[in-house]
């Protein structure tokens, strides 16, 4: 009787939600038929229920639910599929994460803005550079910074150049999953020269911590044009050897040619985002869509797929190598001088020879490195394209100099959705092909 009173003592009202729009980001509604679609291909069981014994291994409608990793080199080592299959057709697949959980968000929380790049360089290990861009993008957003031109160039020619280097460990892994030992050998030859490059510029191969909010760690260095026409000329030329290797391979062919298809509205409804979305025909690239760097002041072209299939995604990477060193080579040109850093003493630390000289020099480097900066309040989310999609940073500042809140929106993580919708009908040969060429880093899925 009480709860009668209670309900009756509620005025009723109507409700209506303010209207909002997220702009270009909106939402698209999920049709029906991708609903259907998406639903009926994911398997619904509890992830102990094999070993508890709670479902029966082989049903009596010939059906028998296997788990494909995640001990298998072609699930990247810390992936797990859980496939029903009928004989060796796939019918229903659920991807279990969390076997490299590292807790490199709630890391974040507990370190420093200064330090926090060398801990999210770490998430995707391939391409630890647009982690590093990302974080100090949305550190920078809450300081309201403005970077100096150079630092800005800098930045789009070293992500470039990992986009690079990432398509070509791709397409080297894409190559040994279906076969192909001499293209493992020749995308690990070319990821070398960038590689080297890289130490060259930051002082290592992976995981560089060279950009920082604020600018970048140092200055180019000496002869890095040469270097990078170098980059330039020589991938561009070996892309148009692997044409030859691959793409008009007949194997090659029937091993992606409509294997793994997946429709624009079911790459849009499960969120898919880079070379997967974009394999669908929908020109989404973060670069065009929403510029940052200097992306507007470069011409590049978005390329697409059709069919939604292994050869698109496959495509699309190779070309993407070409379109990115068509960007490396506008930023050789319009390289700008000056500085490589902001020159607010309160974000950047004073240049290491005044520390011999000055003592208040030398307080400045021990706080900037011991106690960090201080960020406003406030909070911000800062979207970059990786190689993989949308790589996003949502950052709360409470006011110190560490982050009260940090999540990464990790394409890799997202787009494993996309595994039960692709895999649905083709057969177990094929999901080694299909999880290829979704390219997820476990780094990033598992953070």
């Amino acid at each position: 009787m009480s709860d009668d009173r209670n309900e009756m003592s509620i005025p009723s009202r109507p409700w209506s939600p303010r209207e909002t729009s997220e702009g270009s980001q909106e939402l698209a509604p999920m049709t029906s038929a991708a609903l259907e679609h998406s639903v009926g291909s994911v398997l619904r069981l509890p992830e102990g229920a094999l070993d508890s014994g709670q479902i029966d291994i082989e049903r009596a409608e010939d059906t028998m639910i296997i788990n494909m990793g995640p001990q298998h080199p072609s699930t990247h080592g810390v992936l797990r599929l859980m496939l029903e299959l009928e004989g060796e057709k796939v019918l229903r697949t659920k991807p279990v994460v969390g076997y490299l959980h590292t807790g490199m968000e709630k890391t974040g929380e507990e370190l420093t803005y200064v330090q926090g790049a060398t801990n999210v360089t770490r998430m995707d290990y391939l391409s630890p550079l647009h982690n590093e861009l990302v974080f100090s993008l949305a550190t920078e957003a809450l300081l309201g910074v403005e970077l100096p031109p150079r630092a800005t160039w800098i930045r789009m020619l070293m992500c470039e150049l990992n986009r690079v280097s990432s398509h070509l460990m791709w397409m080297a892994t894409n190559g040994m999953d279906l076969g192909s030992t001499s293209m493992m050998i020749y995308g690990f030859r070319e990821r070398e020269l960038v590689l080297e490059f890289f130490q060259k510029t930051t002082g290592l191969r992976m995981n560089h911590n060279y950009i920082r909010p604020g600018g970048v760690a140092a200055d180019l260095p000496d002869g890095w044009e040469d270097d990078v026409e170098i980059i330039c000329d020589t991938v561009l030329e070996r892309t148009y050897e692997y044409d030859e290797l691959l793409t008009g391979q007949p194997i090659f062919r029937e091993r992606t040619e409509a294997v793994g298809n997946i429709t624009a509205e079911q790459a849009v409804a499960l969120s898919a985002t880079g070379p997967i979305l974009r394999s669908t025909g929908v020109p989404w690239d973060l670069r065009r869509a929403m510029p940052y760097l200097a992306y507007d002041a470069v011409d590049f072209d978005v390329i697409v797929g059709t069919y939604g299939d292994n050869f698109d995604r496959y495509s699309i990477r190779l070309n993407e190598i070409r379109e990115s060193i068509r960007i490396i080579r506008q930023v050789l040109e319009q390289m700008p001088r000056g500085d490589y850093r902001v020159q607010d003493a309160k974000v950047t630390p004073p240049p290491r020879r005044r520390i011999d000289e000055s003592m208040e020099a030398l307080i400045h480097h021990f706080k900037i490195f011991t106690e960090g900066f201080r960020v406003p309040e406030g909070e911000v989310y800062v979207a970059v394209e990786s190689p993989r999609g949308e790589l996003g940073c949502y950052l709360v500042s409470d006011g110190t100099s560490k982050p009260y809140r940090m999540h990464i929106r990790g394409p890799s993580f997202v787009n494993l959705q996309t595994l039960p919708s692709m895999l649905r009908g083709g057969l177990i040969a094929d999901a080694v092909a299909i999880i290829s060429s979704v390219d997820p880093v476990m780094g990033e899925v598992d953070r």
